[in-house]
Order: structure tokens, then sequence, then C-alpha cells
């Protein structure tokens, strides 16, 4: 596959019958290799794909939203929609009819055909080892470096249990490793002298179909665009660099890479969200995260080709919904307030979900009921009353304060019956209105101001606890410019009044796709843990100090990494960055004494400490070094240097998908640093040739062969994780893990 692939067009000189026969004989050894690799990964892969057959983890969420794009139902996530587009593809493909309910992990799937789904996301896990096998060979030209680091991606039974189930995390780490084979194809066919060429095109129209993919899944996959981002502007600076070529080469370069790396990128992009936003027309449960002009699109919702009153007037029932992005519906129940969180009078929250606990009657401020027969419109600067519909208590505030944020007064229901007293007077305002101006149905932002504390209604954005059913705090903020503050009227049902439609309101594609975003970003930063729920922090996931149950029924799964493999990689990691320091500081000793002697540096002495290219510079470099007298030993050195340039890449690949979770306030588990690891344990295999490189052969080979039997031997004693443990658990003396519980915070 791949060999062939990386052939370049560029004609070079013909080469002795004994280079052709090595030639020969390295790509017979890469293809057996590559087809080993391919033999093991799917049959570890595949083996106990089906099993368990009930819901596994966040197959409840993933599995959930698969059958919503099945059938039409519009929902809310925090991710992009190209992974679950995908997931309730393959189910549809494969006979899956999106009836079955995903209700929480255990339920047994019985008859439902969730087979094909577990399948499609394992094919998409399993190509990532020969992506990366053939990445480190292009990288080093090292069978041995290629193997190794192949090996470590098989042998983790991590990256095995997440690769087996209904989840985002296997098609993202697809896209990210295809988008780095992309990279490394295009560095190697570009310094190769193949610009230009149809298959330098493939190249990068492929990695930026990956690189929009990756992103497309999670957004997350903004580091792997970064990291393409920089070693191509990396590229990009040495061709400005090289003086052999005109400036328009560069000029030429960046234009082309631009199309097939920006610009193609952002319309798939796009695209991808067209496609999502055209198949969820229906409405579903996620309608309340959304603005009401977004909601009007979606059939089945109460604004879908509304015909409503476009006047808001007294007696109106109406439904209130906070005006920010992603904000809830005002919202009250018959549940009261905690001792310690003020006053004992009834909870009022905002709740993205639409019930008849959302309903309000608006009413005169002076008058506990709306006069008969007479209509009065509601305008701007009006005092009123708010009566929530099903509890007969009015909206109300005092001198007390909220229970979450604490500079605000708290917002409660009061009175009995539509009676209360004068903290149940409200004044609205509209937004940049005019004096005595009416206010509109959904168009209208409103701001609702009490009449005695002067203070304004807000949706503090604060999760209240489990007393208050975890929806969002409602209080009331003495600062009036509070951008939570807005609201507006969403349903609006009065008699006397006469219905128009709200078609003419419903938005456009790019506003629904720029609200999409804002609602996902907004909804990502806010993820709390749920009560019970494990979590983790950065700091434990490289050295492997807790793991994640998938199944903890009878049949238990335990995400934990392979420890040999994740303790090794931390190892190799260390290692590059002391070899790396070591060879910039003697590279820049050896400039200093050649300035000192007035001599540059030996052309046979490359500059190891640099990072400029995955690839050697030109094929002239290599030509001449093997023409040349000290062949072996420039070709020595050359290899080396290309070993650590790659392994920088790859380092800079790790920094960039680990380091940004320390900086995020958002929950954080586990799984998130798994593609981080892919570079970590790519980087492992070529430090490890490149350490070993100057020992004789047969000693390499030895070494090399001693670790695959350590990290194939740990796979097959932590395999259990993966496929599945029955009988005691690990803490037990007669459990057959116990004496594999090396850590006292593992748990399975």
């Amino acid at each position: 596959m791949a060999a062939s692939v990386v052939k370049c067009t560029r004609k070079t000189k013909e080469l002795p019958k004994t280079e052709s026969t090595q030639s020969n004989e390295g790509n017979w050894r890469w293809w057996l290799l590559l087809g080993t690799v391919l033999l093991i990964t799917f049959a570890t892969r595949f083996y106990k794909v089906t099993e368990p057959d009930h819901i596994c983890w966040d197959e409840t969420h993933f599995g959930k939203m698969g059958s919503w794009y099945i059938n039409r139902t519009f929902f809310f996530d925090v991710h992009p929609p190209l992974g679950k587009m995908l997931i309730g593809l393959s189910g549809y493909l494969t006979g899956y009819n999106g009836t079955f309910p995903f209700e929480k992990p255990g339920d047994k799937y019985n008859e439902t055909r969730y087979q094909g789904m577990r399948y499609f996301c394992t094919t998409l896990g399993a190509l990532i080892m020969p992506m990366g096998f053939d990445t480190v060979y292009d990288l080093t030209h090292s069978h041995e470096a290629a193997l190794l680091s192949a090996a470590y991606l098989i042998f983790d039974v991590g990256l095995l249990t997440l690769n087996q189930y209904i989840l985002l995390d296997p098609i993202l780490l697809f896209f990210m490793m295809a988008s780095v084979w992309g990279m490394v194809k295009i560095s190697k066919c570009t310094a190769a002298g193949g610009s230009y060429t149809f298959r330098w095109w493939c190249w990068l129209s492929l990695t930026g179909t990956m690189l929009s993919c990756t992103i497309s899944v999670k957004f997350v996959g903004l580091f792997v665009v970064l990291l393409v981002g920089l070693h191509t502007a990396s590229e990009l600076w040495l061709i400005l660099g090289d003086l052999a070529k005109p400036v328009l080469e560069t000029i030429k370069q960046i234009a082309c890479r631009a199309i097939t790396l920006i610009v193609w990128p952002i319309m798939l992009y796009t695209l991808f969200f067209y496609i999502h936003l055209q198949v969820l027309n229906r409405s579903g449960n996620g309608d309340g995260f959304y603005s009401s002009a977004f909601q009007s699109r979606l059939i089945g919702n109460s604004l879908y080709n509304a015909s409503m009153p476009r006047h808001v007037a007294y007696g109106a029932l109406v439904t209130i919904k906070n005006h920010k992005t992603g904000g809830g519906y005002l919202h009250s129940h018959a549940h009261l307030y905690p001792k310690e969180s003020g006053a004992r009078q009834q909870q009022i929250t905002t709740y993205t979900h639409k019930d008849d606990n959302n309903l309000w009657l608006i009413k005169p401020y002076n008058k506990q009921s709306v006069p008969g027969g007479k209509l009065k419109l509601l305008r701007n600067g009006d005092l009123l009353r708010l009566e929530h519909v099903v509890t007969k208590r009015n909206l109300h505030s005092h001198n007390e304060a909220a229970p979450m944020t604490k500079k605000h007064m708290q917002v409660t229901g009061y009175g009995e019956a539509g009676v209360g007293d004068a903290n149940d007077i409200w004044r609205v305002l509209v937004v940049g209105g005019r004096t005595n101006q009416s206010i509109h149905t959904v168009t209208s932002r409103l701001m609702f101001v009490h009449y005695l504390q002067n203070c304004a209604l807000t949706s503090s954005g604060k999760q209240l606890p489990k007393w208050g059913f975890e929806q969002q705090e409602v209080s009331c903020n003495h600062n009036v410019r509070d951008k939570f503050a807005q609201w507006n009227v969403e349903d609006n049902q009065h008699k006397q009044l006469p219905s128009v439609s709200f078609s003419v309101y419903a938005p456009g594609f790019f506003s629904r796709f720029l609200e999409s975003h804002a609602v996902m970003l907004q909804g990502n930063a806010g993820l709390k843990p749920k009560e019970g729920e494990v979590t983790s922090q950065p700091w434990q996931w490289p050295i492997n100090y807790r793991g994640q149950y998938f199944s903890g029924s009878s049949y238990r799964i335990y995400l934990l990494g392979n420890p040999i493999i994740w303790w090794s990689n931390l190892v190799f990691l260390a290692l590059f960055v002391a070899v790396f320091l070591y060879n910039a500081i003697v590279q820049q000793r050896r400039a200093g004494q050649a300035a000192v002697n007035q001599q540059p540096i030996a052309e046979d002495q490359p500059a190891i400490g640099d990072i400029c290219s995955c690839c050697p510079a030109s094929s002239s470099e290599s030509t001449q070094l093997v023409e040349t007298s000290s062949a072996s030993s420039g070709e020595s050195q050359l290899e080396a240097s290309m070993s650590l340039q790659a392994a920088a890449w790859l380092f800079v690949g790790w920094l960039l998908h680990y380091l940004p979770f320390w900086a995020m306030g958002r929950v954080l588990y586990f799984h998130h640093y798994f593609p981080a690891l892919i570079f970590n344990s790519l980087l492992t295999g070529i430090m490890f040739n490149y350490i070993i490189r100057s020992l004789p052969k047969w000693m390499q080979h030895a070494l090399l062969g001693t670790l695959l039997s350590v990290v194939a031997y740990s796979f097959v004693l932590f395999s259990p994780l993966a496929y599945g443990m029955t009988g005691p658990h690990a803490n037990e003396p007669n459990s057959t893990m116990h004496k594999l519980k090396w850590m006292s915070t593992w748990e399975f």
C-alpha cells in the first residue's frame, strides 16, 4: 500500500545492482511487517467485539444519538456532529432501525442490531496501527522503529478497550492519525522533488480532509490542526530559505497549501454542519438549548409554522426564555429552597426542556386578576406580576442572598392562589426600546427589574445542587446591565389577540451554524461531573494512576493502560528530552568552535538540534553521501538526525494534545489522554531505535525481540481488562487478577 504511494515522480540515478537488491529486500521486509501488523491488529481488535451484549459506558449517549439521526430527531450535544452522524449511518446501513432507547449502561441489547455500529468503530480504531507503522517508517526509514511503535499501539489494552465500543474516541483517533500520516507523506513527497504532481495533490487533499474530519468529531481535533499548521509553516520557511529556488516557488507552495489545508477543510466542516441541520429537522429534547428563532425551524416544535399573537397582552399565558446562548426557560416547581439557601419559599430556576412548569400568567401589578373583557397590551416600562400557572405562586424577590451567587438577591415563588405582596412587582423593559413601545413575541429582548429591590432578574449560569434538580440558578442582580438578564417571550397564548405566522422569523443556515457553535462551546465549558461519577486530573493520566469502568456488572470491562507500555513511554519521553538538549548543546558548541577557528562545520555533520523537517532536506544530500568515501558515517549521522527531528515533531504533538487540558475548567476523564498517548508511543519506537543504533545488528535485534516479548506478554496478562472479567475483584486474594493490582488506585 504505502510503499507504492510514497514514491514520487522525481527521476533519480539508477542504483547499482547490489543496492537495487537491498532496496527490493527492504520493500519485501516492509510488506511482511505491515502484513504482520495488520494481522495482529485485526485479530486483537475484533476478538469479542460484540461482548458484552449490553450497553457499556458512553454507548448510552452515542448509541442514542445515532438513533436520533436515524429518526431525524433534534438533540443537543457539546461535540460537533460528524462522529455521531457516522455512527448513525453505520447503524442504518447494517440494519439498526433506531428504536433501542439506550437508557443506561448495563441494559441488554437483546435482539437489537447494535453489532454494525461496534464493527464500524472498531474498524476505524484498528486502522490506526498500520498508519502509525507507516508514519514512523517514513520518518526514520527504520523497520525496527516502525515495528516497535506499532506494537506499542497494538498491545495497549487501554487503546484496545477504547476502540471496541460505540464511542467517538476511535473515530477521533483514526482521523487524527490519518492527518499525521498525510502530513508526513506531504513532507516526504515535497523533499523528494514531487511538488505539484498528482500524488502530491492527493496527499494534500487527503490531509485537509482528515483535519476537517478530526475537528468535526470533537473540538480537541484543533490540536492536530495546530500540529500540521506548525509543521507546514516549518516546511515553507525552509523552502523560502532555499536560495536555489525563486521566491515565486514559496508563494506557489503557500497558495497550494492554503487551498488544501485551510479553505478545503473549512468548506467540508461547514458541509458537515449543513447535513447535520438538514437531517435533524424534527423537534427533540435539545430544542430548549437554542433560541426561539432557531426552534421555529424544527418540525413538531410549538414555534414551527407557528401562529400566535404578535403582541403580548395582560392575561396572556407565556413561556419566558433567557436570551443568552443556551439559556433556559423561566421555571418553577412545587419544591422549596433548603434552610441554608435563603427563605424557605418555592424554587425558581431556568430549565432547558419544555414542560408545563414553564408557563406564566401576566397580571397587572395592582390587581390580583385580569379584568375580563378588556384587552390591554403590555408595554415598555409597565409594572406587572408573573404568576406561575401550575403552583399559583408569584415571581418574587427580597433582601435575601441567592443560594449560589451570594452577591445577588434570592428569587422565589411566593403567595397563595396568586395573592402575594409588593415584592412580587416587576417592571418590564425592552432593551433599546422606545417609551410605551408594545412588546412582541420572540423578537423583543426584555428585562424584568424588581420594583422595590431595583435588581434585574437574571440567570447566573450556576448549576444548583441535587436539591434544585441540577437546574440553573435564577437570581436578582443589582447590576441591571448584566448581559444574562435579558429574556424573550417564546410561547404566547391569548384568546382575544389575532394570531400571525412566525415563519418569517425562522433563521437561515449560517445563523443556525453560528448559534450551534455558541451553544456547543458554552455547554462544553460548563460540563460538571455527575454525582458519584469518577473523574480524573491531567497529572494522573501519564502515570496510569486510575482507570475507568466501562461495564460494572458481573461481566466487567475496565479502561486502564498497559502499565509496561505507559511507564516505559514516560522513560523514553524523558530520554528524548535529555538527548535532544544534549545534541542541541553539542551543536551550539561546535558552531562556537568553528567561529573561533574561522572554519565552517563539516557538511557531513548535520544540525542534529534543528527541528526542520520530517524528511531529508533534499535528495542531493543523500546522493552526495552515497557517492563519497565517508558514505557509511554520513548516512548514519543523517539517519540519527532524521530520527531526532521526527521524535521532536512527535514530542510537539504529545505536548499539544496533553498540556491544554491543564488549563481547562471543564470536567475531565481518563480517556482524554489517549490522543497524546499515540504520539508518545510513536516517539518510543523512534527513540529506542536511536539509542541502540550504534550496537551490532544482532544485539539490536536481540534487544528489540526482548522488548517486543515483554510488551506482548504484558498484553496477555492485562487483556482481561479489555475482553471481560468475571469472578472476584482484584482486591480479593482468590481473584485471578489479584497479582496484577500493582497500584491501590486500580479498581478492577
